[in-house]
């Protein structure tokens, strides 16, 4: 008997190992390609930061904490980190209330909602390059769009991209514009997929369109509102591709975003070290937001 149960044990050990093995061997790809382009970037941008290099000369100057630092006592640093606070505030907050809005009006049984939908979802799949340029002109004051807008109300329009009052509030816009669709089909998903018996049964109890707004389908769709709070708050920080076509950070450093001073410090000042800080002190951020969110927002959301 006891033979027996050796050679069972025997035959499920070489089992496991067979199992391991072939978990190791469709997984090492997977697991190098993100060693690779994901965390070994991570860990040579920290190594940067603690350097002064131009980007240039062969030789890094180690500095320590130097750039960091450098950084969180510079005043214009400081600005740049409250503007990118009001631009990711506005655009993410503004993004879900206008995309639910938007997602319960395309939800309606209306003639042609689907085009409607198709509509409103293709912003965002236009470049970034394309939507500043169309912007820049609908914003110009002199030939643009906004001018016939607001003329017939006696107001003159401003100067939104060069004027450093307007500049983030314009520019905030044009994000909004650009990803309403995103959050709208999401959402639009998200309505499709809840039960219809609970709002007859709501119906039936009298319960009006805003209490069962509030009390069925906010609560129900909190899954996707935390989804889209974590993913529209990363990408946000992240933004720069619309932002460098329309100011390219300015006026001065009115629209100086993270994503923007990472950039211009990397490869318009030469100066690899302040850059790589600057990316390092937006990782942090955005890892303790993400981690922030999954801890505190988690508990309100309800899975069916």
């Amino acid at each position: 008997m006891s033979a027996i149960d050796d050679a069972g044990r025997r035959l499920r050990a070489r089992r496991r190992r067979r199992d391991y093995l072939l978990f190791a061997a469709f997984a090492a790809p997977n697991f190098l390609f993100l060693l690779l382009f994901a965390y070994w970037p991570v860990v040579y941008n920290g190594y940067l930061s603690l350097t002064d290099w131009d980007m240039i000369s062969p030789a890094k100057d180690f500095v320590g904490l130097g750039n960091y630092a450098d950084l969180l006592t510079d005043p214009d640093f400081r600005t740049t980190l409250w503007t990118t606070v009001v631009f990711v505030v506005g655009i993410v907050a503004g993004g879900i209330v206008l995309g639910l809005a938007t997602a319960l009006l395309l939800n309606q049984r209306l003639r042609g909602r689907n085009v409607v939908r198709t509509l409103t979802f293709a912003p965002y799949v236009l470049s970034g390059a394309a939507v500043g340029t169309l912007w820049l002109f609908v914003f110009d004051p002199n030939y643009g769009l906004i001018r016939p807008l607001m003329a017939p109300l006696g107001l003159t329009a401003p100067a939104m991209m060069t004027d450093s009052t307007w500049a983030l509030t314009g520019l905030i816009l044009v994000y909004l514009w650009k990803n309403i669709g995103f959050v709208a089909v999401v959402y639009l998903a998200g309505l499709q997929g809840l039960p219809r018996e609970v709002y007859e049964a709501a119906a039936l109890d009298g319960a009006g369109p805003w209490t069962r707004l509030r009390r069925i389908t906010l609560p129900l769709l909190s899954p996707v509102t935390f989804f889209l709070l974590v993913t529209c708050t990363i990408s946000t920080f992240q933004a720069f591709d619309v932002l460098a076509v329309m100011t390219g950070g300015g006026p001065g450093t009115s629209t100086s975003t993270l994503s923007w001073f990472i950039y211009d410090q990397g490869f318009r000042a030469f100066d690899a070290g302040r850059s790589a800080a600057g990316a390092m002190i937006m990782f942090v951020v955005l890892l303790l937001i993400t981690a922030g969110q999954a801890r505190y927002l988690e508990r309100k959301v309800h899975y069916q």
